[in-house]
């Protein structure tokens, strides 16, 4: 072998390597943290406890018609004591109305109404922490106008999960399934943060949860005082709040399929780029080890691609073994996934998870790259 036979051999092994060891990194998250909720059993029956009385949040602004479609499934909900309190945030549709008339019909709904002052402009947190004052029980639980539960028996099992003196349930939002390569990757993207966020909550290592649906204690809410500390931050209601409340020993999960709230998805590319947007400014608020956490298994996920298509396009003669590690973590991937998919009511998009895949990796990291540089200035 000639010496440029030689350095391209070794160029061949160090780029090859590279790829190897973004692969064993994606492994260890296969295997170490995502099985945890691939093994995690369900709950198949309700536990036989004393169900605490519960106060239902919902922020609205301009929601007339989701509020029309969606609420009288929450506030028919098969429990035994519990309010659902409305806030109507400065709403210039008919949201007044509707709620003056259904309060009528529901003496459990409660409205707290917002007016704007041309000197206040505010975000979603002060008017969820106008509810939670507004509130009379000590077990919270959250979600937004254009949700809907997937059973009447969603307060049930989220309430059990409090059991055992826990102070911060994670419960479970996929989006509505729709025609279109967009609808996969965004039910695909909400997939695959669920599956982080409650895999590492099954770790000890909660570090968010979703407003859509969740649920805390009005005393841990108070003694972390409330949203003061990232106020000024117009998103991260929740994923903030529990990233900053949550330990090993306070937080539980709920995903039983009735307990799943089901939401309307984005329907163009910008809406969804603006949503990604206002999730990447929460996510910069995160505790130093949780922003370690997620930037090296995104960033890990991202150059395994990206160095196994360098390797090949470089040494194509070697195509074969690219090839087999590529296809190893895709076996192992779809062993794991699978599993999770199924608890998560998403399995169908397991025959696109190739393509998903790469793209989801790809469009989160230049979306959060991006998306660091830029503000949010209004949460609707």
């Amino acid at each position: 072998m000639d010496v440029w036979g030689q350095i391209a051999e070794i160029d061949f092994l160090v780029l090859s390597g590279i790829c190897v060891l973004f692969f064993v990194f994606q492994l260890y998250y296969l295997l170490f943290v995502y099985s945890k909720l691939a093994y995690y059993k369900i709950p198949s029956a309700l536990p036989d406890i004393t169900l605490p009385p519960l106060s239902v949040i919902i922020s609205a602004r301009n929601e007339e018609e989701n509020l029309r479609r969606n609420l009288p499934a929450i506030l028919d909900q098969a429990y035994p004591t519990f309010e659902v309190i409305l806030v109507n945030d400065y709403s210039e549709d008919d949201t007044k109305w509707l709620l003056k008339d259904l309060c009528a019909q529901y003496k459990h709904l409660k409205m707290v109404e917002i007016a704007e002052h041309v000197r206040l402009k505010h975000g979603k947190k002060f008017a969820l922490s106008l509810g939670i004052k507004a509130a009379q029980y000590e077990h919270l639980i959250f979600t937004d106008a254009d949700c809907v539960p997937q059973s009447d028996q969603w307060l049930r099992h989220m309430a059990c999960s409090f059991d055992g003196g826990k102070e911060i349930v994670l419960g479970y939002s996929p989006y509505l399934k729709k025609t279109g390569v967009l609808n996969a990757l965004i039910r695909f993207e909400t997939f695959h943060t669920a599956m982080n966020y409650l895999a590492y909550a099954l770790k000890g290592s909660a570090y968010m949860g979703v407003g859509r649906n969740l649920g805390y204690t009005k005393s841990l809410f108070f003694r972390g005082k409330g949203f003061a500390s990232h106020m000024h931050i117009l998103s991260g209601d929740d994923d903030l709040f529990v990233n900053q409340n949550a330990t090993p020993q306070n937080t539980a999960i709920c995903i039983h399929p009735e307990s799943h709230i089901w939401s309307e998805p984005k329907t163009t590319l910008s809406a969804y780029y603006r949503q990604k947007t206002r999730h990447v400014g929460a996510s910069k608020a995160y505790k130093a080890k949780h922003r370690r956490m997620l930037a090296a298994q995104l960033i890990s996920a991202f150059l395994f691609y990206l160095s196994a298509i360098v390797t090949v396009a470089v040494f194509p003669q070697y195509w074969y073994i690219i090839l087999g590690i590529y296809l190893c973590r895709m076996f192992v991937q779809l062993l794991v996934y699978y599993t999770i998919m199924k608890k998560l009511q998403t399995k169908g998009l397991i025959w696109a998870l190739p393509l998903l895949d790469i793209i989801f990796y790809s469009y989160i990291c230049v979306n959060g790259f991006f998306a660091l540089f830029r503000k949010e200035v209004k949460w609707k």
